[in-house]
């Protein structure tokens, strides 16, 4: 890890704010896997927002729109942020959503091609759209054309827009992850 962990009681007031807020939307939110020590020091890319509370409340508003406004069900969002996780190689982003994907009954097999990058062959047809849609936003370029057209017949194009800012937001997050080098906790 390249930048220490900030334990509560060292955190300025524009950094706590930020932890507090972050602190309720994890709870509500992101529960399913490891996200602070035992101080209650903030793990995963939460440690590096509060580092940079500007940049890092705007980046944690952008998450909690995306998760508030959410439209696509939960199955599809977790494979589009598998393969953006996948595709960074993204050791804490795919450990969080393995156990995401875990919680949801995601099978073993699903997750063991997704994580390899590879595509699983028991997706149902809008599983097959996000894993195709994100799978190619995520290696840049322009999205092809008929894979966009696939999408909102099948999202529509509310849920289309959100599969895009789903992909961005997390090769951000995936980005912020390998830049700070952000170790996976311990599983037991």
């Amino acid at each position: 890890m390249r930048l220490p962990l900030i334990p509560p009681a060292e955190l300025n007031t524009e950094q706590k704010s930020l932890y507090d807020s972050m602190r309720k939307g994890i709870a509500s939110n992101f529960n399913a896997f490891q996200v602070e020590r035992e101080d209650g020091a903030l793990m995963g890319p939460w440690n590096p927002w509060l580092h940079e509370p500007a940049i890092g409340k705007a980046i944690w508003d952008l998450t909690l729109a995306m998760t508030a406004n959410a439209v696509l069900p939960d199955n599809v969002r977790q494979i589009a942020i598998l393969v953006v996780g996948a595709r960074y190689d993204a050791a804490y982003e795919l450990y969080a959503h393995v156990a995401v994907a875990e919680k949801e009954g995601m099978s073993a097999e699903r997750l063991a091609a997704l994580v390899a990058d590879l595509k699983p062959t028991d997706l149902s047809k809008e599983e097959n759209v996000a894993f195709d849609f994100s799978y190619a936003l995520s290696r840049g370029g322009v999205l092809p054309e008929p894979l966009y057209r696939l999408a909102i017949a099948t999202f529509g194009q509310h849920g289309t827009n959100e599969l895009i800012y789903l992909v961005g937001l997390y090769a951000l997050v995936s980005t912020t992850l390998n830049g700070f080098n952000v170790p996976v906790p311990e599983r037991e």
